[in-house]
Parts: C-alpha cells; structure tokens; sequence
C-alpha cells in the first residue's frame, strides 16, 4: 500500500508541472498521501478489499471539517446544501469558487500539498487525466446506491477504467430551441426542418430557418453518431477504435450536408453571439443549442419560446453528446468518510432537485427525473428527454486530441464542400497519431 501511495503521489507531482499553474486555495496545509478511508481505496487504482465499508456505517472523523470547490454559478445551491449537510453531520462545510473546468488542473498542483479541497466538482471528460494521476478516491461505500439511482449515461460518465470514481449530480446536453411565432409546431425530423426553411430562410435579409454552430463537434455529434458512428470504440474507452470515419458517420453526415441549403453561412460565421441575437430577435427560428442559454431566451421570446428533443435522423432519435457533472473526493484529503458522506448527500434525489431549482439543471437521479417538478417543466423535461438519446463524452485522456481535428475537418465539409468521407478519414488519421505520440 505505502508503494502504491508513493507512486501516486510521483504521478501526481508530475502531472502538476506538466501543467499551467493556477495557484493555491487557503486549505490544509501540510504534505499528504493519498487517504485510504476505512473501504481501503487506493488511490491509484480505485480498488477495495473484501470488508468495505458500506455507506450506512460510513461516519465522519472526529473534528472533520470540509472544504468544497464550486463553480460562481451554481454557488447558491452549494451553499444551501453544504448548510443542510451541516446539520445533520455537525461537519463544517467551506465553499471555495473555482471554475469546474480548472479544478482537475488545480487539483493537481494542490492536492499533494494538501492545499485542495476536499471535494471537488468537474465535468466527466476531465476524469481520465485525473484519475490517472491517482487524484481521486473510488466511490466504493456508495456505489450501488449510486449506480441504482443514476442513469446508465451518468454511471458511464463518471466511471474510468471499470472504476466509479464520481457522485454524479447532473447531466448537460442540448436541444432544439425553437420561436413558437414563426414554427407552430417542434419539427420531428431534419428533413422537416428542410422543409420549413425553404420557406423561412432568406440570406439577403439574413434571416434562416435553423441556426447552430455548424464548425464545432459538440453540436454536430448528432450528424455522426445518430446513424452508427462514434469517436472510440467500447463505449468510449478504446482509443485504437476510431469511428468518426465509419459508415455510420458518412451517412450522418448526409443530413449535415442537406442542411448547408437552408444555412447558407460560413462556419466561422456563427458565434454563440451572432446566433443568439438573431434568435431573440426573431430572425433564427430554431438553434440547437444547451441549457445555459435558457434564461436569456426565455427572458427575449416568453410565451414564445419552445424546446424540444433534436430531430431524428435517418429515422433514428438523434443521439446527442452529454456532459456529466458530478462530485469527486480528493484522494489526499484528511477526511475521506466526511468527503464521502458530502459528496453522496450533495448528489441525492433532494439535491438534484434543488439544484434544479437553483440553476436550472437536469437530474441524473432517475427518480429525480420522474417528478412533477421536471416532468411539468416543459423546458427542462424536453432537455431530460433529450439526455435518453445521448452519449456521454469519453473521458479517457485521448479524446483531448479529438477536438481540433473534427473541427478542421467540419469546416471543410460545410464551407469548401469537401467530400465527408475524405475529410474524416483525415480528421481520424490525425488523431491516430496524436494518440500513438501521447502514447510514446
């Protein structure tokens, strides 16, 4: 175990200058080791022996206290259920601002040091990178309550290497916004969409029946993975398997194409600026887009404003990507039983809800998902929908080396007509590379 802590603490030290420095919060200040708790989890490889712990015996330390990093935006659900959590464990609970994509970076300068927090909350396709480094500790004691009460694409999401690391809190996708005044009714397929536009899109007066941004894979994942195409093999973790330029993905990419006749715009002339204006405006009628812009567009369209799932295509539901948030607990904490019980109480049906509530997210917690509070929501609950027929991005470490590729190669195909099949051939070779190089 002491070889397995030491050669943690090396892969961690290493990661740490291995990447930009974004300073230190005020926490626990003297060297550490990665925790075993009483589960036994080691931090390197997640794994427990056969007298874990489960989560009903799991009790704080005595003296606990905790430190959470959180997002600015969604501080005001942590602050109430830290304060929840509080009364029921006497754990003190202090709430550090760190935004959820700098927390593995952070994490991995402070952790050793002891200089981070205790738990920590971030986007599952950062979890490869950490998990790697021997930064988290498995969620063993509440891992059949988690797997339970949790999506299938949460579980995955939050999972590396056949390990639960994460307590998934909510799942982020996207959807098809649409102006009520203009489409009278959610188009099921894209080749309603097509149909529409050509009645609605009018370049000169720049006005166009969709909008979304047509260079970025994020949101055009559907075009390849709805027909039979994905990014890497075995559910995300096979890097050698890439799928970006099957058959599938070429046959996907059909409908992209079709699309460009009622879009008649440059790639690198859609921003998340230009379209949103256009869209509150009135003279965008649909855009595929996320849950962050829901407040702004409800505030422009009102009564007018409609969500609904993504359109099929090739008559299949449209499979979108989504991000899973979640909590994990630092391995170099010095309370993992108080961390543990934060983090599986800060993730339950209740907190989900009120995160909702406060934020506006979407559940992972089936149950959750399964209430009035979402299912009259007819906002969200289109968003909920939509996360039935998504894929969680992979979180292995090699899917850094998808984006810039992808996003040369769609561009190619929507301005300069390049054949799709040439393009992500390309496109798949490069990352091919980049993997074996990393690999090295």
């Amino acid at each position: 175990m002491k070889m397995k802590k030491v050669m943690a603490l090396v892969a961690t030290l290493t990661m740490a200058f291995s990447i930009t420095a974004c300073g230190s919060s005020g926490s626990k200040a003297e060297e550490q080791t990665p925790s075993t708790t009483t589960t036994e989890t080691a931090a390197t490889d997640g794994q427990s022996d056969n007298t874990a712990a489960s989560g009903d015996s799991l009790q704080p330390e005595e003296g606990a206290s905790l430190v959470v990093w959180e997002s600015k935006e969604e501080r005001s659900f942590t602050d109430e259920i830290a304060k929840q959590f509080t009364e029921k464990y006497n754990v003190p609970v202090k709430i550090e601002e760190v935004a959820a994509t700098d927390q593995v970076t952070k994490l991995s300068q402070d952790g050793p040091s002891g200089l981070a927090a205790d738990i920590v909350m971030f986007p599952h396709d950062n979890l490869g990178r950490a998990a790697a480094a021997g930064l988290l500790l498995a969620n063993d004691a509440f891992k059949d309550e988690t797997v339970k009460n949790n999506t299938e694409a949460s579980i995955q999401g939050v999972t590396y290497d056949g390990v639960l690391y994460g307590y998934p809190r909510a799942a982020e996708t996207y959807a098809l916004y649409y102006n009520k005044s203009l489409v009278k009714e959610a188009p099921k397929t894209f080749d309603d969409v097509i149909a529409f536009g050509k009645t609605f899109t009018d370049k000169a007066k720049k006005k166009y029946g969709i909008m979304w941004e047509t260079g970025n894979m994020y949101f055009n994942y559907p075009f390849i993975a709805t027909t039979g195409g994905y990014i890497f093999g075995k559910d995300g973790t096979d890097k050698d398997d890439i799928g970006l330029n099957s058959e599938g993905a070429v046959e996907g990419l059909k409908t992209y194409v079709q699309l460009k006749e009622i879009l008649p715009v440059k790639s690198g002339d859609i921003s998340p600026d230009i379209k949103r204006s256009l869209f509150n405006a009135g003279d965008v009628a649909m855009d595929m887009n996320g849950p962050w812009e829901l407040a702004g567009y409800k505030q422009a369209l009102g009564d007018n404003l409609g969500v609904a799932p993504i359109p099929t295509i090739g008559g299949k539901a449209a499979i979108s990507f989504s991000g899973i948030k979640a909590w994990y607990v630092n391995s170099f904490t010095q309370y993992p039983n108080a961390a543990q019980l934060f983090a599986n109480f800060a993730s339950s049906k209740d907190a989900q809800l009120l995160l909702n509530t406060k934020v506006g997210s979407i559940p992972t917690n089936k149950e959750a998902l399964e209430s009035d509070q979402i299912k009259n929501d007819p906002y969200i609950s289109a968003f909920a929908e939509q996360t039935k027929n998504s894929q969680p991005m992979p979180s292995i470490p090699e899917m850094g080396n998808v984006w810039s590729p992808v996003n040369a190669a769609l561009p190619e195909i929507w301005d300069n007509n390049a054949d799709p099949k040439t393009a992500m051939d390309k496109a798949a070779q490069q990352i091919k590379d980049l993997n074996n190089g990393a690999t090295k």
